[in-house]
């Protein structure tokens, strides 16, 4: 079922419990209000002729045509329940039998859905008399019957009648009118409710037509519109809209990485292909072959760097997460900074400053880490520069990892590039051929793993410092 469907139903159903409800509620109290208001005349017309006679003898005459304004008809009957006089109207009032009422009085002239109202009349319930409900041809009567005495002996009865015939046609047309107007005004709801909703899904509506249009167009370039309001539809398209644009930059960047990964396997490959093809062909002196078979391992070696690096980048794509624990940073960084002595070639390694620090991390991805910027500040260093290694505490509760070199530096126009995957900067620093250009993204990666940052400050042909800042562990 559509959503525009649903609102329309549940609206409709919302105003029709409330329009029920004030309706059940008007007629009950309408309705009970107008059948109390009949029965209090009754009983005010039956105790007023009573109050006017002493005894049974002097019935006659005493009450005259009756209270035709207030629609009421009085009878009076002796103590055997004998007929004695009544009041001449239009309509004649039905012989009742006083006794049996007075015995089995009967409930209220209204209907049990009136009786669910509370009274809003202060009216008793009469403790002398009793009420009667009786029905001829003419319709229905309500009667009142008034026992009269004389000290302990009963000396008749007086009865206060009226017909509810014109009272009962009202309230059955009252109760047409009423279920008619709700009737039509559930109708109006339900097209106002399929009005006002389709108005306010129609940028939905928009929104999901432009998705749909970007999803069989491949075009991430596109944009849903935007409502004119800043509310919870604005809110959505402009959520959607920033998730375009994320989706956008995240194929792009894979379509940058597809073609230079491409690019990069190409080269080593094509290298181990060609040396291959020429040892097979017997093409190169038997003196240099021990040659060719060394540049083939080392392309070969590059390449399993290379799926290594590449399988390191694809879990943290596909979001993992790093094994945690408290880790004594200083330690790591000394076995690593032993470990990276092998590949220098004549620079000084040293140490400044440095700190006893423990966080909470990755033991060995921390060593990846301070091993990949060792190696990127050894590749680009002269053998006679230097490189420091250094660890502080900072003052914000971070640790910082200083790793600082003497070599050819980065151009500005390069360093905010260093951090993407195969980028390579200036032709000085392109001419490695066992690098992979992965190390720095996977150094970020690591780094952001840690809730740490890494940043680089460059001077072309004075040296670059990376620092990465970590938190402190506790």
């Amino acid at each position: 079922m559509a959503l525009r469907t649903r609102l329309t139903l549940w609206y409709g159903a919302l105003f029709a419990v409330i329009l029920v409800t004030f309706s059940l509620l008007t007629y009950a109290l309408h309705v009970r209000g107008h059948y109390e208001d009949r029965d209090r005349n009754l009983v005010a017309s039956a105790a007023h002729v009573a109050m006017d006679l002493d005894d049974v003898v002097d019935f006659r005459g005493h009450y005259g045509m009756g209270m035709p304004e207030l629609e009421i008809n009085l009878q009076l009957y002796d103590a055997a329940a004998h007929l004695v006089e009544q009041t001449q109207s239009e309509v004649i009032a039905p012989p009742l039998a006083p006794q049996a009422i007075l015995l089995a009085p009967a409930g209220p002239a209204y209907d049990a859905l009136a009786g669910l109202a509370p009274s809003l009349l202060h009216f008793p319930p009469p403790r002398d008399g009793a009420f009667g409900l009786t029905e001829d041809a003419s319709g229905r009567w309500r009667s009142y019957v008034l026992p009269m005495y004389d000290g302990a002996q009963r000396t008749g009865y007086v009865v206060a009648l009226s017909s509810l015939s014109s009272l009962d046609a009202i309230m059955q047309l009252f109760r047409l009118t009423l279920l008619s107007l709700a009737a039509i005004g559930l109708l109006i709801a339900l097209l106002a409710s399929w009005a006002v909703a389709g108005r306010a899904l129609r940028p939905i509506d928009r929104m999901v037509q432009t998705a749909q249009a970007i999803t069989q167009e491949r075009d991430l370039a596109r944009r849903v519109p935007s409502p004119p309001h800043h509310d919870e539809l604005g809110r959505l398209a402009e959520t959607l809209n920033a998730m375009l644009a994320s989706l956008e930059a995240a194929l792009q960047a894979q379509q940058r990485f597809i073609a230079d990964a491409s690019h990069e396997l190409r080269a080593p490959l094509t290298a181990i292909q060609g040396n291959l093809e020429l040892l097979r062909m017997g093409a190169i002196p038997l003196a240099e072959q021990g040659e060719v078979l060394g540049d083939v391992e080392r392309e070969a070696a590059r390449l399993g760097r290379m799926a290594a690096d590449l399988l390191v980048l694809a879990r943290a794509d596909a979001g993992g997460v790093l094994v945690r624990r408290p880790v004594d940073l200083d330690k790591v960084l000394l076995d690593t900074l032993y470990a990276a002595q092998p590949l220098a070639h004549g620079q000084r390694l040293g140490v400044d400053p440095f700190e006893p620090v423990q966080i909470f991390g990755d033991e060995d991805r921390l060593r990846q880490l301070v091993l990949i910027l060792l190696d990127n500040a050894l590749k680009y260093t002269a053998p006679a520069g230097s490189v420091t290694l250094g660890l502080r505490r900072a003052a914000d509760s971070q640790a910082e990892i200083l790793v600082c070199d003497t070599g050819i530096g980065i151009p500005a126009a390069d360093l905010r590039h260093v951090f993407e995957r195969f980028y390579r900067a200036d032709p000085a620093r392109g001419r490695d051929p066992g690098g992979t250009g992965l190390g720095l993204p996977i150094a970020r990666w690591i780094t952001e793993q840690h809730g740490g940052s890494i940043t680089l400050v460059s001077e072309p042909g004075e040296g670059t410092c990376a620092t990465v800042r970590l938190p402190l562990n506790g």
